[in-house]
């Protein structure tokens, strides 16, 4: 794990039957990557006109496993996974803090992409970056 942040859900997360409101945690995966990045040195804003690319989201999966309920405090934590010549993978994992239960699991394939919006290799420094992140 790399980053890791703790929220209470609220009722815009889960309904009172305890089923997860899919589109609730995909702007939390994405904040908690945003601000993995924003502390590592790597602002998305300034990326383009400091190095030339960007990153875009090419897909997303999560698995919901287990029910959480209103007001469960929950652990998103954030690790790097696949690493390809265009793209790597973020991995996340939601976990209760009650009982150390994983909610959900999700995936996210980020490319690197230039001012055109066309994919690139990973440059060699950022993709050091990545491969220690990753270990």
């Amino acid at each position: 794990m790399l980053h890791s942040d703790t929220r209470r859900l609220s009722y815009n997360d889960t309904d009172p039957a305890g089923i997860l409101y899919y589109a609730s945690w995909f702007p939390k995966m994405e904040a908690l990557w945003s601000d993995f990045l924003y502390r590592s040195g790597f602002r998305q804003d300034h990326s383009l006109a400091a190095r030339g690319w960007t990153t875009v989201t090419r897909a997303t999966e999560c698995e919901y496993l287990v029910a959480a309920r209103l007001f469960d405090e929950i652990r998103l934590e954030l690790g790097i996974g696949r690493i390809g010549v265009t793209s790597f993978q973020i991995d996340y994992r939601m976990v209760r803090l009650s009982d150390d239960a994983v909610v959900s699991r999700a995936k996210t394939t980020i490319v690197l992409v230039d001012g055109e919006q066309r994919a690139i290799r990973i440059p060699g420094d950022f993709r050091d970056r990545l491969q220690e992140w990753a270990a």
